[in-house]
């Protein structure tokens, strides 16, 4: 079971919404990857990330679709690549990442809570 935190340490993760502006196949990086360039409005403006999402995902299908992502994680380096927000999705059966997105179109840089 994971560890309890307060709603406090919940409110310190920036998670919002963004649309992918660009997406690039991603074949140096360890794992099968997808290179992408998401815009989450202003203030934040477009940032990269990273994600293994070779599975369901094609890059140019990618392009124009919302996402969830933490946008207050500190970057990481993937290679020459530098990943600046973590894109979130879970697991299907097989353990291939699906991603999470609202229901509905909402404006870039919403923020969850």
């Amino acid at each position: 079971m994971a560890t309890t935190i307060t709603y406090e340490d919940f409110e310190q993760v920036e998670i919002r919404t963004g649309t992918v502006v660009d997406a690039k196949p991603f074949p140096e990086a360890r794992k099968p990857a997808i290179q992408l360039w998401i815009d989450f409005g202003e203030p934040i403006g477009t940032r990269k990330s990273s994600a293994q999402l070779t599975v369901h995902y094609a890059p140019d299908r990618l392009i124009g679709r919302q996402v969830l992502a933490v946008v207050n994680f500190p970057p990481r380096q993937i290679g020459k690549f530098r990943s600046e927000v973590l894109v979130l999705g879970v697991p299907d059966e097989n353990g291939a990442v699906v991603l999470l997105k609202p229901d509905i179109a909402v404006p870039d840089g919403g923020r969850m809570f």
